[in-house]
């Protein structure tokens, strides 16, 4: 049987993303595969790279043949070089840098309008709108008591 390490393609339409996987060269292209061994995303900048390194030198060491899509990536992750015994088995492979925390830039924006977050302890920016309508029921809920009572009163009195 002859094993392929080859791109199975997922994702929507002008949106693909694709799984890095071993499967037997006669299967189709999005076909049953034998393991999944990383992911490759080329729509992000930079290209998302993710080979388990450990599981591709076993399966190249073990006979299974690259695609040539597939041998380019394994030349950007290194694990290419590390197979044939190459120099520069540390590769090429860019990484995206860190995301700022959402705290990070909120704190960023309070110190460029010329506050610090020492000053702003309510925590909220807006006022609360429950406890409006919580003290507008209260004399609502008198108001509606008390023409029970007088009612009461009234036909007592007839009586």
């Amino acid at each position: 049987m002859a094993v392929k390490i080859r791109l199975k393609r997922m994702g929507k339409i002008r949106a693909p993303f694709y799984r890095v996987v071993v499967m037997d060269s006669r299967t189709k292209r999005d076909g049953r595969a034998i393991e999944e061994i990383g992911k490759y995303h080329p729509t992000e900048e930079p290209s998302l790279i993710d080979i388990d390194s450990e599981r591709a030198q076993y399966w190249l060491n073990n006979g299974a043949q690259p695609t040539e899509a597939v041998a380019a990536l394994l030349k950007i992750t290194g694990d290419w070089q590390k197979h044939k015994g190459l120099p520069g088995t540390e590769g090429t492979l860019k990484v995206k840098e860190a995301k700022t925390s959402k705290r990070d830039l909120y704190e960023a924006a309070l110190a460029a309008a010329g506050k610090s977050t020492a000053e702003d302890t309510s925590g909220a920016t807006t006022a609360k709108k429950r406890a409006a309508k919580k003290v507008e029921e209260a004399p609502a809920a008198e108001a509606t008591e008390a023409p029970a009572v007088e009612a009461e009163a009234t036909d007592e009195a007839k009586a």
